[in-house]
């Protein structure tokens, strides 16, 4: 059961997932920013490392499970922990107990995707952000299928000032990336990319948004080979303003 939304200030830790640490700071920048915003106060543990997806998908079960246990430990005495990422949200929330067989302190019941937690528990409505541009969403696997974050991007972005969301023919269908998947089956997730980049073109958008940034590199990886003008943007930068002061993927 979900908690009723409230507007009660409250600590939360940020897990920047490694993608944002290595690639993309300014996701990680972005949400604290938003976090902050919506009367949060944003602690980020050192101790942090990956979620350990690669491993559990790649089925190094004893790796995965080690991971779990340190990332147990980081985050251990925060009541809600938050990740600006659908995918890694999903492991933390829904694979944790069974890889620790049940011992993983409630862990996974405080982990919310970044969007979900403004919408669902802080009740944030209060976006300052502006953009004028014609723009459409991906709805990554994880975050869609395992955490049923859908409206919750959408309703932020509503709020955008300028800001016009075309909705992406297949929205919900796999970009291709799947983390290893794109390793192990290059010519099928090629084609799979190619197939969503397609999509992004037709809707006439000027940018294409989402809040994977797997996804979103393979996509934006796949429209710059295709010589593509399109935008390429997690949907925290743009609902935190920094569409002015951080370049596109």
């Amino acid at each position: 059961m979900r908690p009723e939304p409230n507007n009660t200030p409250r600590t939360v830790a940020l897990f920047a997932t490694c993608l944002a640490d290595l690639l993309r700071p300014s996701v990680a920048f972005a949400a604290v920013r938003l976090l902050e915003a919506a009367g949060c106060r944003v602690e980020v543990p050192a101790a942090q490392t990956c979620c350990g997806q690669p491993a559990y998908n790649s089925g190094d079960r004893k790796r995965a499970v080690r991971i779990a246990q340190r990332t147990v430990r980081a985050f251990r005495g925060y009541e809600w922990i938050v990740a600006p990422s659908g995918s890694c949200a999903g492991m933390l929330r829904r694979h944790y107990a069974e890889l620790l067989g049940g011992d993983d302190e409630g862990f996974g019941e405080r982990v919310w995707e970044l969007t979900a937690f403004l919408v669902d528990i802080c009740d944030f409505e209060d976006v300052q952000a502006r953009w004028p541009m014609t723009a459409t969403y991906h709805d990554s696997c994880a975050g869609l299928r395992e955490l049923g974050v859908k409206h919750q991007p959408r309703a932020l972005l509503a709020k955008v000032e300028g800001l016009t969301l075309v909705e992406l023919p297949d929205a919900e269908v796999c970009c291709g990336f799947g983390g290893a998947f794109c390793i192990k089956y290059p010519d099928i997730s090629t084609a799979m990319v190619r197939d969503k980049t397609a999509a992004v073109t037709g809707t006439g958008a000027g940018a294409l948004l989402a809040g994977d940034l797997g996804c979103l590199m393979n996509m934006a990886g796949c429209l710059s080979r295709e010589g593509r003008r399109i935008e390429v943007r997690h949907v925290a930068e743009v609902l935190a303003g920094m569409t002015e002061e951080i370049p596109p993927l």
